[in-house]
């Protein structure tokens, strides 16, 4: 008989301990941006579209269907998002002049000023966090 060749791609103690790594830190990542979201009064997945519409590329309007894609969540999910948005005085919408159909969505005075006071918060954050972050990924990327 003969010895079994070793699998090209096993998993050592490392990887294991790296990615649990990783995950702890991603969770409690995501574990502050909710409660920071919550304490400043906004829902964190309305956080997560505040940011999503002010962070769209340059030149790049955000419609329904691009906010829908870009938070990974189903068409009409997003459509009850933007309603919540809009009537909490967020976000307006507005018709796109290339294209009637369509409307692209505007954070308001209030939403930029909301959404500026958490990104402070958060950079502080994840500075705190990248040099853990930094070299677990760079463990992650040497294996």
């Amino acid at each position: 008989m003969r010895d079994a060749k070793p699998a090209k791609n096993v998993l050592t103690q490392a990887d294991y301990e790296a990615l649990a790594s990783l995950r702890q830190a991603l969770r409690r990542f995501t574990a502050f941006s909710e409660g920071a979201a919550k304490t400043a009064g906004l829902p964190p997945q309305q956080h997560q579209a505040l940011l999503a519409i002010k962070g769209a590329a340059a030149g790049q309007v955000t419609t329904v269907g691009a906010l829908a894609e870009t938070l990974l969540i189903a068409p009409h999910t997003a459509t009850e998002l933007v309603d919540r948005l809009a009537d909490a005085g967020l976000i307006v919408r507005a018709t796109d002049p290339d294209d009637r159909r369509r409307h692209t969505l505007q954070l308001t005075v209030r939403a930029e000023t909301l959404l500026a006071e958490l990104s402070q918060v958060h950079l502080k954050e994840i500075r705190d966090l990248a040099p853990r972050l930094i070299a677990v990924l760079q463990s992650l990327a040497a294996r």
